[in-house]
């Protein structure tokens, strides 16, 4: 009867063994199932996340493209006002030029007939050259 009895609190340990260790499994199955859970739940999370940075970078895109829009009127609007501001010098230079250039040929004039005055008057005023 020793090795029936044997037999039987083997298969008593077996059965204790098989169950132990199935409760085991079920623990770690739980908890590697509340883990995957969790990462699952940080990936819909982070994709929502990004939904939204999404979004907001069309935001700034969208945004960008007026500040663009705006410094090419400013740029196209400062390029009117020097082409203006330089047309207009432009002129007042030419004025100047063509002033000082009559200014200069009275000038001359008047000193050519100053000379020639100078020299009609031979005996009272000399001129020398050099």
């Amino acid at each position: 009867m020793k090795d029936e009895e044997l037999l039987s609190a083997l298969k008593g340990f077996k059965d204790e063994i098989i169950e132990a260790f199935d409760q085991r499994i079920g623990i770690a199955e739980e908890s590697f199932q509340h883990r995957l859970d969790l990462v699952v739940e940080g990936q819909q999370m982070l994709a929502e996340k990004m939904d939204r940075m999404e979004g907001r970078m069309d935001g700034v895109e969208t945004r960008l493209d007026r500040v663009e829009v705006r410094i090419d009127a400013v740029e196209s609007n400062l390029n009117r006002k020097i082409d203006a501001v330089e047309s207009n010098l432009n002129k007042r230079i030419d004025g100047v030029e063509s002033s000082l250039g009559a200014k200069i040929d009275a000038v001359a004039a008047d000193l050519a007939a100053h000379r020639a005055d100078t020299e009609a008057h031979h005996g009272v005023y000399r001129v020398k050259e050099g």
